[in-house]
């Protein structure tokens, strides 16, 4: 997939580590000889050959100490993850282990012992976490892939305000073998990567059962979206409090999506925020204690060095859970489950922004807890709730990357990745003259294709419309040579039949998903062709043209401007 061989990309990768002097990424680093002479063994027909991957310090990689980000509980793993073995079967090549919020127990990547990870963008501003490192790694260009995890949203926050894909795939779809618990019910293993095709290979490739993982699972993937699918936006009551420009970021988002021909709904969230309080607010942060409670008791006097005070006390808080506590949090998760379904019932995603702000180190220092709960907002309910969800860019604010995640369904990965797509390309314009304007017999064809009206436009002058012998009856739109027989004196001025110049001919543009648009035109019968039309105002788009043999013999009227007043005239 790489244009470079894979020893060169691993060669450009160490580089770019010795250059981009940011060895809070790291927390192990290959020997670049080492990393080398596997890169030089690589079967070129692989899918990933020539790729160089990143690992979140919290999932194992044969060779390499996994520490979580906690110095005192490293241990050798014997094999590698099998997220990680597959990735490298694919032909990828693993650099290191990278830094994260210590025991992935954060979205801020300032809680580690082996430093704070700064933003790729502004090294002032935080990573976000906790797979910190292996955002930034991929963000500035080191790692082409990045395996993180993912229980709060440490897979989906890091890749927005890096300006990266985060995909956090449906639980259970990525074994999580291999990788240090947070909440071993709830963790995903996460991809990051700079596009979202490779992000989506990538995640598809670590994905399948294994049988040390209880939890792993396969499931049918749901059907693509349809051509104009319905997408639920939160109610702007839950937007309050986001980042100065970010609210204005994300209406932008939400209006490009529309452009696609997606209808967009706004929905009350309450159920899902709320239920994104039971993450750390209720009984479910005793899994973390589970985890790595233990450990935390039997060094306390590490607290302050190598353990993170803000982890130890939020994982310690856990140990005063009571199964009674359990039981009514379950219980009140399994009606705002019903409650979030019921309102996004007949909506194929949920967009929001990924997360509400982006702090500066500073703020996160002066209040470690306060600033990290504003990070979680839209994203701590989805594992609870068993939503898949990614996270890609949408533009910048102030210079900052903005991202939006797409949520939906457990096993609804391949739709969102295509709802996302069409935020990477929002469609075509297309200019239509006859019987696929709005309320003529075939405007249903665009409406079906993803089709969105953009409104009415009309062509530069030089065009003729002709009446052809069609069921249903349509114009053919074809444009007068300057030169040709009929032109006039000026450019594009032949005479009309009944008198006067030929001038602009009133049409609509539709704006269809490139999917759709390609679907629509290839279905096009002859003698009908989609070629360039200019506008009136300059513009050049695709529109519907007739090829000239069709209009030999049939009735110019081009007198009328358009079809729908040669049709009223009938």
């Amino acid at each position: 997939m790489s244009a470079l061989t894979p020893t060169a990309r691993v060669e450009a990768a160490y580089d770019r580590i010795e250059s981009a002097g940011r060895p809070e990424i790291w927390i192990h680093l290959r020997p670049r000889d080492e990393v080398l002479a596997e890169a030089a063994g690589i079967d070129p027909a692989l899918p990933l050959a020539g790729l160089v991957a990143a690992v979140k310090d919290n999932i194992d990689v044969a060779g390499l100490p996994t520490t979580a980000g906690a110095p005192s509980y490293a241990y050798r793993p014997q094999a590698d993850a099998p997220a990680v073995a597959r990735l490298r079967a694919a032909g990828a090549v693993v650099l290191g282990k990278t830094n994260l919020d210590q025991f992935a127990t954060g979205l801020v990547g300032t809680r580690s012992p082996y430093g704070a990870v700064r933003n790729a963008w502004d090294t002032a501003r935080i990573s976000g976490g906790s797979s910190s490192g292996s955002a930034v790694a991929v963000a500035l260009g080191i790692a082409d892939i990045a395996l993180g995890t993912d229980t709060a949203g440490s897979g989906r926050v890091p890749a927005a305000l890096n300006g990266i894909v985060g995909v956090k795939p449906t639980k259970g779809l990525v074994p999580v073998t291999g990788v240090v618990p947070a909440c071993r019910t709830l963790d995903c293993v996460t991809v990051f990567a700079r596009d979202l095709r490779l992000a989506r290979i990538a995640t598809e490739i670590a994905e399948g059962p294994d049988p040390a993982d209880p939890l792993s699972r396969t499931g049918p993937q749901l059907p693509p979206p349809p051509a104009r699918p319905r997408v639920a936006i939160p109610a702007q009551e839950h937007l309050a409090g986001m980042a100065e420009g970010w609210r204005e970021a994300f209406g932008a988002t939400v209006a490009r999506l529309a452009s696609t021909g997606t209808d967009i709904v706004e929905v009350d969230i309450t159920p899902l925020l709320q239920a994104a309080e039971l993450l750390y607010g209720g009984a479910f942060v005793a899994a973390r204690y589970a985890a790595v409670g233990e450990h935390l008791e039997k060094h306390r006097d590490l607290t302050g060095t190598d353990l993170d005070p803000t982890v130890a006390s939020i994982v310690l808080a856990g140990r005063e859970k009571t199964a009674a506590d359990w039981a009514a949090d379950t219980a009140r998760l399994a009606a705002l489950g019903a409650a979030g379904r019921a309102a996004l019932d007949g909506c194929a995603a949920l967009l929001t922004p990924a997360t509400t702000w982006h702090p500066t180190l500073d703020e996160v220092a002066a209040d470690p807890v306060g600033a990290n709960a504003r990070m979680g907002r839209f994203t701590n309910f989805a594992n609870l709730l068993d939503y898949a969800s990614l996270a890609v860019p949408a533009g910048f604010v102030d210079g900052l990357p903005f991202g939006v995640m797409f949520t939906g369904p457990a096993f609804s990965d391949r739709a969102l990745a295509a709802l996302a797509e069409r935020l990477a390309n929002p469609g075509l314009d297309l200019f239509v003259v006859g019987a696929h304007l709005t309320g003529q017999p075939l405007n249903a064809q665009l409406v079906q294709a993803g089709g969105t009206l953009v409104g009415p436009a009309r062509t530069a002058d030089g065009y003729r419309l002709y009446a052809l012998a069609t069921e249903p009856p349509k114009p053919g739109l074809v444009r007068v040579p300057e030169d040709g027989p009929g032109a006039g004196t000026g450019p594009g001025r032949g005479p009309v039949a009944g008198g006067g110049a030929v001038r602009g001919i009133e049409g609509e543009i539709w704006r269809l998903p490139a999917s759709g648009f390609g679907t629509f035109t290839a279905a096009v019968p002859a003698p009908m062709t989609i070629g360039t039309v200019e506008l009136a105002d300059g513009q050049r788009i695709s529109g519907f043209l007739v090829e000239p043999y069709a209009v030999e013999g049939a009735p110019d009227i081009t007198r009328f401007g358009g079809w729908r007043a040669y049709a009223a005239s009938a």
